[in-house]
């Protein structure tokens, strides 16, 4: 078999070696056109988060067998298009028990609440540029504030739990009915958004959620609150997210996630525009599971993953493998 990886940069070794016995792989930090002209041949599409896998990837790759994204949210490829052509994609979703040791996003989540509220950010610039004023990056502490967590499933929970030993009082809604914590309040979106200082965002992006949170639940929220982004971008109404923060309704945001990220490279995102000059909105390039020990769980746990899938429908074991397989590095020119 033929396996592309288009971002192999700090690729997990060992996931490495799971796919060197399933064929030949093909290492490469390929952009758009240069994914078109290299999936022609391949049998496995290896992909991260840089490329939006759409008809026109699919059509360049007419022996293409798989996709593979060890991630959960699949807004990144176009899962019509491919059931349509009859290409798998496997992924995390649904794989909730191996999840449970996933937490970089979780993690990530508490550092942008507590880099919002201390203005982390602007203080570190103002070092940088050789300043020395404390009292113009006065922040707020975390202790004592309601903390309202939108989406109560996996990351939810972590986030909680973490939340929890800074003394935050813990409210929570979901679309679903459920048994939270002891420490956690269940309440309805409209409850959440009224009473929270500090509004986390962890629901699933679905076709029915897409800009479900958007200038109502905008204008439902404390004035003076802070609103926290890690799941996807699509979730929230942008536009709306601008206008809360410029008419100060919001003291600040920070969003690890925007809109059509894909394209990031080629447009000026609004979100991204706007922070450059305004301190109180923070956005990180998608760094939720970016960590050296989750990438290195989710693409070993997704190289096996592979290996199955291989062995399950195509008959390829690993283990026939040992003495022909080779790993090669993609160069263009």
């Amino acid at each position: 078999m033929e396996i592309l990886l288009s971002e192999s940069s700090g690729f997990a070794p060992a996931a490495l070696r799971i796919l060197e016995q399933l064929g030949r792989v093909t290492l490469g930090e390929l952009d758009r056109l240069q994914l078109l002209r290299s999936v022609s041949r391949a049998d496995v599409l290896w992909i991260r988060l840089r490329h939006k896998i759409d008809a026109e990837v699919l059509v360049a790759a007419p022996r293409l067998r798989a996709v593979v994204s060890a991630t959960t949210g699949l807004n990144h490829i176009d899962l019509k298009e491919a059931e349509r052509r009859g290409i798998p994609v496997l992924s995390l979703r649904g794989e909730d028990t191996f999840l449970k040791e996933v937490r970089g996003t979780a993690e990530h989540t508490v550092a942008l609440i507590l880099a919002l509220l201390r203005r982390l950010p602007d203080a570190v610039g103002h070092v940088r540029d050789a300043g020395w004023e404390r009292n113009h990056f006065r922040g707020n502490e975390l202790c004592g504030k309601t903390v309202g967590i939108v989406g109560f499933g996996r990351l939810g929970r972590l986030v909680a739990r973490y939340l929890r030993v800074f003394g935050t009082r813990l409210l929570a809604t979901d679309i679903r009915p459920m048994v939270v914590p002891r420490s956690v309040e269940l309440v309805s979106l409209p409850k959440l958004l009224r009473h929270s200082d500090i509004v986390t965002l962890h629901a699933d992006l679905s076709p029915t959620s897409v800009g479900f949170f958007g200038a109502e639940q905008f204008a439902q929220m404390k004035p003076g609150a802070w609103f926290i982004n890690t799941a996807r971008g699509e979730l929230v109404d942008e536009d709306a997210l601008l206008q809360a923060l410029q008419s100060n309704h919001l003291a600040g945001a920070a969003v690890d996630v925007v809109s059509e990220e894909h394209s990031i490279g080629n447009t000026t995102h609004p979100l991204i525009a706007y922070s450059r000059t305004h301190p109180h909105l923070i956005v990180t390039p998608h760094l939720g599971g970016c960590t050296h020990e989750s990438m290195e769980k989710t693409e070993v746990f997704m190289a096996n993953k592979l290996s199955a899938f291989c062995r399950e429908t195509f008959g390829i074991h690993p283990a026939t493998r040992t003495t022909d397989s080779e790993t090669r590095t993609a160069t263009f020119h």
